[in-house]
């Protein structure tokens, strides 16, 4: 699944990109057999179509592989060894435990002058310069430097000769001429090693960009085993792509007007990377389902009806397939436009149009059927006033069910949730009268009549 963080740092790379006329390439670091499917590949391509990240736009170019690209990943590593910038070292980890007293600490850096070639079950170590610093130019984070001295010799090629992933990735961006790097902080600690390659292999280091991390409402680094971290959950819950990209492009930077529900065209003119906060960004649920209310108000209705349908048609939906009836539901989607958050809502706001019966909801009806004997008189006297009444739309309603109020010294509300508990199973809903309406009068009486029966 496609990580929201994931998603936020494609978005900041892909306006970085067209904002400068450039290309926003996409590689899957695929070396790692045991977390490589083609399956996982193709969803990574899903995701960032369903933000606007797609390979019909003439700025993204891949996806490349990085399995592709061994050779060149042996032919850069064959290159450091040459100009003494790596050397071969056959330690292994007890025999380091040994010569320094802990395994928690790095490599002492003893096969250093041994003159080493290569052989099977030798690992291929840079040489990290002793002394100085790596000074990372970061966009966000200004200059923070690393002492050579505290990093050590690290492994770019294993025992079996196949480089690991620091070589892979600056050979990879050397070839396809990245200049930008955007992405998490938590890879701020290898860029040193990078640059370092990087520099080793005669090349000027790309930009870097290290966003802030993405935390909970404890201000806890979001985790899968955790928190709800992937886009395609949100998109399947009904958070709307427009809505969740508008979100994501606020994690940790912001518009200068403030304004921040906008079009994605205005916040990629705006955006720039240099004004991203280096504080944590909090992922805040709450504030996405406000966003994703918004945009669904600013729908067509037209729109709307249209993006609930796949809620409303497909397998998991509570009523058979040939009970819903699209014209009722156009008749009540502009109520319901304005009441949910997320298109997944719809279900419990109609659900009672295309059930044969209402909801059995325990707690409303506990809550609305607290007085047994007054909501009994009382739907009794509303099924009689009902059936008996001339017209059948909301106004003549909204007058029946005012009589029948005042008739047992109950205002409008109270009077209304027996019946609302009657009709839809629930205490909170579409407005009455019109969910009234679009149900008709026979089905109305007949949930009346249930409700009485249950009562009695």
């Amino acid at each position: 699944m496609f990580h929201v963080g994931g998603a936020r740092s494609a978005l900041y790379n892909w306006a970085t990109a067209r904002q400068q006329g450039g290309t926003f390439v996409l590689r899957i670091e695929d070396t790692d057999a045991a977390r490589n499917k083609p399956e996982w590949t193709e969803g990574i391509i899903s995701a960032l179509a369903s933000i606007g990240i797609h390979e019909g736009d003439p700025g993204f170019e891949g996806p490349y592989f990085q399995s592709a690209g061994a050779e060149r990943h042996r032919a850069a590593a064959e290159k450091l060894f040459a100009a003494g910038r790596a050397y071969y070292c056959d330690c292994s980890r007890e025999q380091l435990a040994e010569r320094t007293g802990s395994a928690q600490l790095g490599y002492d850096g003893h096969c250093r002058e041994r003159g080493l070639g290569f052989e099977p079950g030798r690992a291929l170590r840079f040489r990290t310069p002793d002394e100085g610093a790596t000074v990372v130019v970061d966009l966000i984070r200004g200059e923070p430097a690393f002492p050579n001295a505290a990093i050590e010799d690290f492994v770019i090629a294993r025992g079996d000769g196949s480089p690991v992933f620091l070589l892979a990735n600056v050979a990879d961006d050397l070839e396809q001429g990245i200049t930008e790097v955007i992405r998490g902080e938590e890879h701020l600690s290898n860029t040193p090693k990078q640059q370092l390659l990087w520099e080793a292999l005669g090349a000027t280091p790309p930009v870097w960009a290290h966003l802030p991390v993405i935390v909970n409402e404890k201000r806890q680094k979001l985790s899968k085993r955790r928190d709800k971290v992937a886009l395609e959950d949100y998109l399947a819950e009904g958070y709307l792509p427009e809505a969740v990209v508008n979100y994501l492009m606020l994690l940790g930077w912001g518009p200068k007007d403030d304004v921040e529900i906008r079009p994605y065209a205005e916040l990629e003119r705006l955006f720039r990377v240099a004004d991203v906060n280096a504080a944590s960004a909090f992922f805040d649920v709450a504030k996405l389902r406000a966003f994703n209310g918004e945009y669904l108000r600013a729908m067509a209705v037209a729109d709307f009806t249209a993006a609930c349908r796949p809620w409303l048609t497909g397998p998991r939906v509570p009523w058979a397939a040939e009970d819903f009836d699209p014209e009722a539901f156009a008749a009540l989607a502009p109520l319901a436009q304005s009441r949910i958050a997320v298109l997944g809502e719809i279900v419990e706001q109609v659900d009672f149009l295309f059930l044969p019966e209402p909801v059995r909801d325990d707690a409303s009806w506990a809550k609305a059927m607290k007085d047994r004997e007054g909501a009994t008189a009382l739907l009794r006297t509303a099924r009689e006033r009902l059936a008996a009444a001339a017209g059948w739309e909301t106004g003549a309603l909204r007058a029946v069910l005012e009589a029948v109020a005042a008739e047992h010294g109950l205002k409008l509300g109270r009077a209304q949730a027996p019946v609302r508990v009657a009709v839809t199973g629930r205490t909170v809903g579409l407005p009455l009268f019109e969910s009234l309406e679009v149900l008709g009068r026979e089905r109305t009486l007949a949930r009346l009549d249930a409700a009485v029966a249950r009562l009695v």
